[in-house]
């Protein structure tokens, strides 16, 4: 066996790979701790020497990957994610380049790429968004429709509200979301306007209700393909792996029948 396959073989462990995640988790910890001005006036050499090993133990995990796997550690996204979270992190965080220092914290994400589980909610939720684009595509016209109902029927009453199309959109999203929109909004238009629950109560079951509700189910539906799919993955390479036990087996019979 070569150096990279052994090191290969070492990167797919369980214990390297639940100490990756438990360093994550403690980097985490330590840069939120940088938030904190106490604590950075009592240890704050020492939460950057933390953070610099945390760093330091990224870099040479992800120098593994590479000699392992050479041009093939590209073809994998989660690896490019990886790549490109950690370069961020050794970008000097000086001058223009200060707001760097508060991209660190990304580095949380990895836990995604680590963890088998949070890597399916991922791929599910990536899986859906071609649906989701038509999704949205719909709600966009739901929501011009109604801001343009909305900026002529309420508009010269409520101007704050429905004055133009941009704030009429942001006062129906602010309806959608059922933040205060019965009385701090809907009420005082229905004091002038009486009639206005016929426009705002088909626009919240339209919206709130039947296409959030969509965008869930794509999602979830999504979730289910993708961990049927690994379900399906893991059934086969076990069937593969019974399959070759049986050919062996029947080879080392063969042998004994010819030596008999």
């Amino acid at each position: 066996m070569t150096l990279r396959q052994k090191t290969a073989n070492l990167l797919e462990t369980a214990w390297v790979r639940n100490f990756i995640v438990g360093v994550i988790i403690f980097n985490a910890i330590i840069l939120g701790m940088e938030t904190s001005k106490t604590i950075m006036a009592a240890v704050g050499p020492l939460i950057l020497l933390l953070d610099r090993i945390c760093l330091a133990i990224f870099v040479i995990e992800l120098g593994a990957k590479l000699f392992a796997q050479r041009l093939s550690f590209f073809r994998s996204g989660w690896n490019i994610f990886d790549f490109i979270i950690v370069g961020v992190s050794l970008v000097p965080g000086n001058g223009g380049l200060s707001v760097l220092r508060a991209l660190r914290i990304l580095r949380v994400l990895r836990v995604i790429s680590v963890v088998p589980s949070l890597r399916r909610v991922v791929e599910g939720f990536v899986t859906a968004l071609p649906g989701m684009g038509s999704v949205f595509l719909l709600m966009g016209i739901v929501f011009y429709i109604g801001a343009v109902m909305a900026t002529k029927l309420f508009g010269e009453s409520f101007p704050e509200w429905f004055g133009t199309l941009g704030q009429s959109g942001y006062t129906l999203f602010q309806i959608m979301t059922l933040e205060s929109w019965s009385m701090g909004i809907v009420r005082p238009v229905m004091e002038i306007y009486p009639y206005a629950w016929a426009f705002f109560v088909p626009f919240i079951m339209v919206t709130t209700f039947a296409v959030v509700n969509l965008l869930v189910g794509l999602i979830v539906n999504s979730m289910q393909d993708a961990h049927a799919e690994e379900g399906n993955a893991a059934t086969d390479a076990y069937r593969d792996e019974v399959l070759a036990k049986l050919e062996a087996i029947e080879k080392r019979l063969e042998k004994v029948s010819k030596g008999q």
